[in-house]
């Protein structure tokens, strides 16, 4: 198992954070699983569009596989690049939130990301009526305010899919000492970012932003409502006047399973 620590400032990402990054893009080049810092909490990463490393980081986790998963973007720039056009209030939105400690889920209709929004269609595919598909399902997004030793992940340069380091229903872990060792085994390597905030993203429903100028606070974390309505210039919308959230959706990501 390959260990790597990462540079120590987000000014200076010096050799060893050049090694964490070609060591990271090399892992999950290849179709490994890696154990990530990011701003909040420890995770669980691989290649968005490789069926084999999902099933290993869902195999990894014990993970249900109607679960969905967030993909994570090393910059802002990249997560606009790869979500496309979007409604101009939407991108002042993320511009207002990114990075940021935050799940941002999103309306997916070009199906992006089908792994990560609908995972069970490769893992487990459903049979009947009741199905997700990617088109159907939220995209949820993050781009972490990397810092200290992580800031070396900005230099990625590719999105990653990616859940908190822990078993299902597991407690997030700020450490690599928190992590259960049989989970930091089966990782194919492991980036040491010391010491994380240890709280879990909040989970920010922005699927009805663009069009009504709201917002659904899923799971209050590092920002709360307050913040986020100021930051967001919005109301907050209560789960109940929600009437089109898939249940194999809003309960994952009100849990504190993703980061």
């Amino acid at each position: 198992m390959l260990r790597v620590v990462a540079a120590h400032s987000a000014d200076a990402i010096g050799a060893e954070g050049a090694e964490a990054v070609a060591a990271l893009c090399s892992c999950i080049g290849e179709g490994g699983v890696a154990l990530i810092p990011t701003d909040t909490v420890y995770g669980l990463a691989c290649d968005p569009d490789s069926g084999e490393a999902l099933a290993r980081l869902y195999e990894i986790k014990g993970r249900p596989p109607w679960r969905p998963a967030a993909v994570m973007f090393p910059t802002l720039g990249e997560a606009y690049a790869a979500l496309g056009e979007l409604p101009a209030r939407l991108r002042e939105a993320l511009a207002r939130l990114l990075p940021g400690p935050v799940t941002l889920l999103l309306e997916n209709p070009a199906g992006l990301f089908p792994l990560a929004c609908a995972p069970q269609d490769a893992l487990a595919p459903p049979a009947g009526a009741g199905a997700i598909h990617a088109a159907d399902a939220a995209l949820g997004i993050r781009v972490p305010a990397f810092a200290g030793g992580p800031a070396a992940l900005t230099q990625l340069g590719r999105p990653l899919l990616q859940s908190s380091a822990n078993r299902t229903g597991g407690a997030d872990s700020g450490s690599l000492a928190q992590i259960d060792p049989q989970l930091r085994a089966a990782a194919d390597m492991v980036l040491d970012g010391g010491a994380l905030p240890g709280s879990a993203s909040s989970v920010i429903d922005l699927r009805r932003y663009a069009a009504e100028g709201r917002f659904e606070l899923l799971r209050e974390g590092p920002l709360g409502r307050e913040q986020i309505a100021r930051l967001l210039d919005a109301p907050i919308s209560t789960r109940a006047e929600s009437t089109d959230v898939h249940p194999a959706i809003a309960p994952e990501f009100g849990h504190p399973l993703s980061i």
